[in-house]
């Protein structure tokens, strides 16, 4: 028997929360979590149900976002690349450099980040998860996006969507390719 395809949104601001939890039982499925020490509650909310559909991923991920200061979002990018999952990421060349940006903590963990090279602005904001699942929306993955904004995120498993931004990712992931920047201007 098949599973309902996913379909689901999620509005922002989000109530803070603990993720250790849910990184505990994706590391070691079926092993009862101990419980975190600190202050902030589990629960349901929006961004506990954005982590658990990033933490669905086996095989990849890639990321097409603006601005990335999200700490706990971080975490869990990094725990799926560290799980073996291939996480690709795509930002805007300003914003990955700002105080609070994650941009720096991901790459040194040795995922693959790329950006842009022109004065406009990379702002789109989605993840593919393993090919089938498309999350988008308003959402840049930041705190103050996540806990003060209204915000919207769309999570679909729709195979016409999901190629359509998995084309639109490998495009700027080829056009952001290091290889073809060019520093200096072509003499005529």
């Amino acid at each position: 028997r098949r599973a309902r395809p996913v379909r689901e949104v999620l509005f922002f601001p989000s109530r803070p929360c603990c993720i250790e939890t849910l990184l505990a039982e994706a590391a070691e499925p079926g092993v009862p979590a101990r419980p975190c020490p600190c202050p902030l509650p589990s629960g349901d909310t929006a961004l506990s149900r954005l982590v658990r559909r990033l933490l669905s991923a086996r095989r990849s991920l890639d990321l097409c976002l603006f601005s990335f200061s999200c700490p706990q979002l971080a975490r869990a990018v990094q725990f799926l690349h560290r799980r073996g999952v291939r996480v690709r990421l795509v930002t805007d060349a300003q914003y990955m450099g700002l105080h609070g940006s994650q941009i720096g903590r991901l790459r040194h963990a040795g995922i693959q980040v790329r950006h842009d090279q022109h004065s406009g602005y990379m702002h789109h904001k989605f993840a593919i998860v393993d090919r089938r699942m498309l999350i988008t929306g308003s959402l840049n993955w930041t705190a103050q996006a996540i806990q003060s904004n209204r915000e919207n995120v769309l999570v679909v498993e729709d195979a016409e969507y999901v190629k359509a931004f998995q084309d639109e990712f490998e495009r700027i992931w080829e056009e952001y390719n290091p290889a073809n920047y060019s520093f200096f201007p072509q003499k005529q």
